[in-house]
């Protein structure tokens, strides 16, 4: 009996260590209760507060999501009128500087033609009226210069010199 006497006290001490261990449970899960009671006497009356808080959340997230879809198609449709107007204003603008470019170059054959008919008048002037002009000018000079020779026989002092004259001086 000697085996089964220390076999009974080696059980008989592990079962006494089980229910102290049970014992020691049980006073834990007491406490946890009793922080748990304490908890939700706590909580509960938040709970109305965090489910106001909650449905305010969902409706002011909701209605951010509908602004935030009606910008963006407000901006898209910007976006799209932008695109084609500056589509537009390019055509308008290719369009004008096209025009430009050919009234440019019509501006400049009209100049050039007036420039070479204003020179073929400048050389009819010069040829027709300033060519006669200076010829009778100085058949006028020589006639003069005739008479003052026929009628005064002597020639002009230096300080008599007319423009005319100056130039051969």
């Amino acid at each position: 009996m000697g085996e089964h006497t220390v076999l009974l006290v080696i059980i008989a001490a592990f079962v006494l260590i089980s229910a102290a261990a049970l014992c020691v449970q049980a006073a834990y899960t007491m406490a946890v209760y009793k922080t748990a009671k304490s908890l939700e006497q706590k909580v509960v009356p938040l709970v109305p507060k965090i489910e106001s808080l909650v449905e305010a959340t969902r409706t002011t997230v909701e209605q951010t999501r509908i602004q935030i879809v009606e910008i963006t198609t407000k901006t898209t449709e910007i976006l799209d009128s932008a695109r084609s107007q500056m589509a537009k204003l390019e055509d308008v603008v290719s369009d004008a500087t096209s025009r430009a470019k050919i009234q440019m170059e019509r501006v400049e054959l009209i100049l050039d033609d007036t420039m070479s008919r204003l020179h073929e008048t400048i050389a009819v002037l010069h040829n027709g009226v300033m060519r006669p002009l200076r010829q009778l000018n100085g058949v006028a000079i020589a006639i003069r210069a005739i008479f003052r020779h026929i009628l005064g026989g002597r020639r002009p002092s230096v300080a008599q010199v007319t423009s005319d004259e100056e130039m051969f001086i």
